[in-house]
């Protein structure tokens, strides 16, 4: 299926009504600065500047899906706690019914708090985790209430998601009876399952999304490859009756296995990484959406795939639109469209990402007779944030800084083969003397300029400091620039330079009259 025909299936779903049952959580940061060890022992200071609280386990899959713009109830227990009636505050300010959300006596609510810090201008990391909550089974009454509720609502749903953490509230007789329920009145099960579960106690879901290691965990196969998830699959499918297994493979995508022993799989997007966190629950999601809207199990899985990957990009538990999701969809079918952009354009992508929690870096030059040198220097600024920004110098820019006899490419062609590597977000071709007024606009995080210039020569570094960004001279590669690369063919190879070159000039297909000066550099 084309990217462009998941959007229209995306764009097609309705607003699925979907029951999310499972180990409820709050989830608490504590975010700061970290610049000095502690005089009173060989510990780390965190400035705290910044505490948020977020729905976190089943009910961060619930956040998702509402985003998502689904109906969405929660089933979940809490404790009668502060900490219980702050998530159910959160869920109700983001639409989700806590109607079936149950409040146990001596039970306390899940709360993980992490604290999380910034060293300089790097990205935010994970300092310590603290745990607070109950692992015990629901009490008797509190599970034979939930089972009366959710039996009695459960046709009121297009689709059941279950994401069991191991926290207590998943009993066999919760889920059998829910999972019996869903059966009788023709409402999907997915099933996000327990850690070290063999996923029998989920018997009778339509889909079980296991990864990796709960996989090898599930059946005693080493899955190493596709082909091993597909054997895996098929044998979790027989052992626990399920109808689909959906095993998650981190960077090599999904294979979905149907009873039956039909594999196929699902390949992601590479992508560069920057926090896992919230991966599985955004699959679950957008699994939910899918399955809950009536779309096929190749669509669900395909878009499932494409929300994970965007995930991961995200620093911690991100929330995803459609309309980011069909955004994504949409760049990857017409990619040289979305990637050559206008300096509009580019200030709107900028502060788009900015919005989502995304780094950009931006970079220029000239980019005539693409080499070695120019992969090298946007390999390197790739890696200093999610999005980079390359902007080139127009064919008369070109010509006024490298004289009469270039460039050899025309810009239009030079910003398509820039914008062909998987590492550069857009591409922006200008005019003016230097990049000051792009920098303006798009206020990059990450300012990086060959390692030829000093700090202090690099056109924007000044007003990219002024905001907290970080200005970085990327590493030289040692004899190679399109000068050096013109200078040996005219002196060693000089009966076929004016072939080769002349035919770089009409990479368009122009006629024969010279252009930009490129048969007179000959």
């Amino acid at each position: 299926m084309k990217s462009i025909d998941l959007v229209e299936t995306l764009q097609g779903i309705g607003r699925p009504r979907a029951l999310v049952l499972g180990d409820l959580m709050l989830d608490r940061y504590t975010q700061g600065s970290v610049d000095r060890i502690s005089p009173e022992a060989p510990v780390i200071i965190l400035q705290a500047d910044h505490r948020e609280a977020r729905p976190g386990g089943a009910a961060n899959v619930a956040n998702m899906l509402a985003t998502l713009d689904a109906d969405v109830t929660c089933c979940g227990v809490v404790g009668e706690d502060a900490a219980g009636v702050e998530l159910r505050g959160l869920l109700d300010q983001m639409g989700v019914s806590c109607k079936l959300v149950v409040a146990e006596a001596g039970r306390l609510t899940t709360v993980k708090e992490r604290i999380v810090g910034l060293a300089g201008t790097r990205h935010p990391s994970q300092l310590l985790r603290i745990d607070s909550e109950s692992r015990h089974a629901l009490m008797h009454e509190t599970e034979a209430r939930l089972i009366d509720a959710v039996c009695d609502s459960i046709a009121d749903y297009d689709v059941v998601l279950i994401s069991d953490y191991g926290k207590g509230f998943c009993t066999p007789a919760l889920l059998e009876a829910t999972i019996s329920a869903a059966q009788r009145q023709g409402v999907p099960v997915l099933v996000d399952p327990c850690r070290g579960s063999d996923c029998r106690q989920y018997h009778g879901a339509t889909l079980v999304k296991p990864n990796r290691s709960e996989t090898e965990a599930a059946t005693g196969i080493r899955v190493a490859t596709m082909q091993d998830a597909i054997t895996a699959g098929v044998r979790l499918c027989m052992r626990a009756g399920l109808r689909m297994a959906l095993v998650t493979l981190d960077r090599d995508g999904m294979v979905l296995v149907q009873a039956d022993g039909q594999g196929e799989a699902f390949p992601t997007c590479s992508r560069k990484i920057y926090d896992i966190t919230g991966a599985g629950d955004m699959v679950l999601a957008m699994l939910g959406l899918c399955f809950g809207g009536n779309t096929t199990f190749r669509a669900a899985v395909r878009l499932a795939n494409v929300a994970a990957g965007l995930e991961v990009e995200r620093p911690g538990v991100a929330v995803l639109r459609r309309d980011e999701i069909a955004s994504s969809l949409a760049a990857d079918h017409a990619w040289s469209k979305h990637k050559i952009v206008s300096l509009h354009e580019a200030r709107q992508l900028a502060e788009e990402y900015r919005r989502q929690g995304l780094s950009t870096v931006f970079t220029n030059g000239c980019f005539d007779l693409l080499h070695v040198g120019h992969i090298a220097n946007l390999n390197e600024s790739a890696a200093l944030g999610h999005r980079l920004f390359v902007a080139i110098n127009s064919d008369s820019s070109v010509r006024r800084l490298k004289g009469p006899g270039r460039p050899l490419i025309h810009d239009r062609d030079r910003a398509v083969m820039v914008a062909a590597l998987a590492v550069v977000a857009h591409v922006l071709v200008f005019d003016d003397p230097t990049p000051q007024k792009l920098i303006e606009a798009i206020r990059p995080n990450v300012l990086v300029k060959g390692g030829s210039y000093t700090q202090d020569e690099v056109v924007g570094a000044d007003f990219v400091r002024s905001y907290g960004g970080e200005v970085h001279l990327a590493t030289m590669v040692e004899g190679i620039s399109t000068t050096q690369i013109l200078a040996a063919m005219r002196q060693e190879h000089e009966p076929i330079a004016a072939p080769i070159i002349h035919a770089l000039s009409r990479a368009d297909g122009s006629s024969d009259a010279p252009q930009g000066g490129a048969k007179r550099v000959a």
